[in-house]
């Protein structure tokens, strides 16, 4: 059991590399937030739907399952188009940094799903997250929106991923992974078609676009999100959630070795940042020692 954990721990490293690289391509593709989630959720479920018809598995779910899995598509919608709006107003660093506060909104969200008490220990974590926060908006004013942005986008991460420490029990994950993005690619072509923005222009795309759309929605979508669902089986959200927040690291380092000058921010930035990734970390090994003796 103890390797089998490890085994899943480390792949589990492996998608949050993915996932760091995923706020590059985001930053890359020239397309605005909400067309770039609808491609990336419309070729993602294609292939899922492939990898279904190849293993010869069935998709057939009850009613009520699908309202879960619908509003589960509807938070993963949101919490993209967040993301990269996010990155587009601001840019990768300001919008992952943000973003590492998934694992506190999970340590709140998590007992409300699960019957258990808010420790407030939690509390305490978070307000030095929110000081963490006020650094950086400090020196980075001009960045507010992306912050805003970034903070929402955390928010309904830690949401999805409690949701679907719950759906993974009794689901498997390709089957949840397939209809969460397909209901969020229905709501988002709704949308897109109710406010007319279904032109000649939205599907012409640059070469570019394309290769990075699809690397996005093959590799960064639906390999990563089948994993990261089934993952949940054997590791709680938490800690899915606290793992998550080396996403940041990975996407930094990525970005300023694409981006250069550009994703180079002022000292009070780093420092904020720092207090974010530890609290973050504190909080989990806490957490961890807490459980061992209990």
């Amino acid at each position: 059991m103890q390797t089998n954990n490890l085994k899943n721990y480390l792949h589990l490293h492996l998608i949050v590399f993915i996932w760091g690289f995923t706020a590059i391509l985001g930053a890359l593709i020239s397309i605005d937030a909400v067309p770039l989630v609808w491609y990336r959720m419309l070729l993602a479920s294609v292939f899922i739907l492939l990898y279904f018809l190849f293993k010869k598995k069935s998709l057939k779910i009850d009613t009520r399952t699908g309202f879960k899995f619908m509003f589960g598509g509807l938070v993963i919608a949101l919490h993209w188009i967040t993301f990269f709006t996010a990155i587009k107003v601001s840019n990768v660093s300001v919008a992952l940094v943000t973003m590492s506060t998934g694992a506190l909104f999970a340590s709140f969200i998590e007992p409300v799903f699960y019957k258990r008490k808010v420790n407030y220990v939690e509390i305490l974590f978070g307000l030095i997250v929110v000081f963490g926060l006020y650094l950086i908006f400090n020196v980075e004013t001009n960045y507010w929106l992306g912050i805003l942005l970034a903070l929402i986008s955390a928010f309904l991460s830690a949401l999805f991923s409690v949701l679907n420490g719950l759906f993974v029990q009794k689901h498997e994950a390709a089957t949840i992974s397939f209809y969460q993005i397909f209901f969020g690619v229905v709501a988002i072509t709704i949308y897109l078609f109710l406010s007319g923005k279904f032109t000649p222009d939205f599907f012409q795309l640059k070469s570019s676009d394309w290769i990075y759309l699809a690397i996005l929605s093959s590799i960064c979508t639906a390999y990563a999100f089948i994993v990261s669902v089934d993952i949940l089986r054997y590791l709680s959200p938490y800690t899915v959630m606290l793992t998550i927040n080396l996403e940041p690291v990975y996407g930094i380092i990525l970005a300023v070795i694409i981006f250069g000058q550009k994703e180079m921010m002022d000292s009070m930035f780093y420092i904020g940042a720092l207090i974010i990734l530890f609290t973050v970390l504190a909080n989990g090994i806490l957490k961890y020692k807490n459980y061992k003796i209990g």
